[in-house]
C-alpha cells in the first residue's frame, strides 16, 4: 500500500517510523511519503490560509497550495504505474471511522490524507477532487483536535495493522473489538497472561481448564458484559438473530429483552447485577 501525506507539519507525523507501521515501511509493506504543503506556496510568507468568506473567526486554508500540490502528487504517482487513490479527510464532519471503514481502506492499494489546519480546507478542493478519485470525509470522534495530523495517524495504525503479513500472527485482528463477524458490534473482553496469581488476584479459572468450548463461551460472555456496561448503543444496534441461545440467556439476565421487531431494548427494572 502507498500512502501520502500532505501537512504543513510534517515532523507530526515520525510516529509512522516506529512501532508495526515502522516495521511495515521497512520491509516495504507501506510506502509512506510526506509532503509539506508550503512547497506547494508562492509567496515570501508560505501562506497557505486566508480570511473566510462570509466572516468569522478562523481561517481558512487555500485551494492553490492543495490543488498544485495534488495534482503534482497524482500525475507523480500516476507515472509511477500506481492505481488510482482515495483521498481521506479527516475532519469532525465526517462520517466516524469504524472498524468496517479502516478494514474497507485496508483494501485500498493508495491513500492520500489531507489533514487541515485552522478552519478547515476550502470546500472546492474536496467537490474538484471528488469528481476525479473517492473522496472519504472522515471523523475520529465527536470533538475536535487543532489539526487532523493525529487523525492520519490512528487511521494509518488501523488500516496498516490489517495488511497481510503486518501483524505478526495473520489472526491476532479477528477477535479485535469491531472485527467482521460475530464480533462486529461488540467490544473484546479482558484478556490474562502469566503469573496465574498477582497480588491476591487470580485469572479465571477457565482460562486453565483446557477445554475450548467453555473457553469460547466465556470470552463471548465476557466481550456481551463489556459491551452492555461500556456501549449499550452496539447491543442496541443488533439484529436478534445475531445471537445464539447462550447469547440471549446472558442478555436476559443482564436486562436486556427482544423487541417485537427484532432488535433489543434494556428494561429500566428487575435487572440482575
Amino acid at each position: 500500500m502507498r500512502l501520502d501525506v500532505v501537512t504543513i507539519f510534517p515532523e507530526y507525523l515520525e510516529p509512522l517510523n516506529v512501532s508495526l507501521v515502522g516495521k511495515a515501511r521497512a520491509r516495504g509493506q507501506l510506502d509512506v511519503r510526506v509532503r509539506d504543503l508550503r512547497q506547494w506556496t508562492y509567496d515570501r510568507h508560505n501562506t497557505v490560509d486566508d480570511t473566510p468568506y462570509g466572516g468569522g473567526p478562523g481561517m481558512v486554508m487555500k485551494t492553490g497550495p492543495w490543488g498544485d500540490c495534488l495534482d503534482e502528487l497524482l500525475a507523480e504517482g500516476y507515472e509511477e504505474g500506481a492505481s488510482a487513490p482515495a483521498l481521506v479527510v479527516p475532519t469532525p464532519s465526517g462520517r466516524p471511522f469504524t472498524q468496517e471503514l479502516a478494514v474497507e481502506l485496508s483494501e485500498r492499494p493508495w491513500l492520500v490524507f489531507t489533514p487541515a489546519r485552522y478552519e478547515g480546507i476550502d470546500r472546492r478542493v474536496m467537490d474538484e477532487y471528488a469528481t476525479r478519485i473517492p473522496v472519504y470525509e472522515v471523523s475520529i470522534g465527536d470533538y475536535v483536535l487543532a489539526g487532523g495530523e493525529a487523525a492520519v495517524l490512528v487511521i494509518t495504525e488501523a488500516v496498516a495493522r490489517l495488511l497481510p503479513g503486518v501483524l505478526g500472527n495473520a489472526e491476532s485482528h479477528r477477535d479485535d473489538s469491531f472485527a467482521p463477524g460475530a464480533m462486529a458490534n461488540l467490544l473484546e473482553g479482558p484478556v490474562y497472561t502469566k503469573p496465574p496469581s498477582w497480588r491476591g488476584r487470580d485469572i479465571p479459572d477457565v482460562l486453565v481448564s483446557g477445554h475450548h468450548g467453555k473457553i469460547a463461551r466465556w470470552r463471548r460472555d465476557e466481550a456481551l458484559r463489556r459491551t452492555v456496561a461500556n456501549r449499550p448503543d452496539l447491543i442496541e444496534r443488533c439484529e436478534a438473530s445475531a445471537f445464539d441461545k447462550k447469547d440471549r440467556e446472558l442478555l436476559s439476565i443482564l436486562g436486556w429483552a427482544p423487541t417485537a421487531d427484532g432488535r433489543f431494548w434494556r428494561r429500566a427494572h428487575d435487572v440482575e447485577e
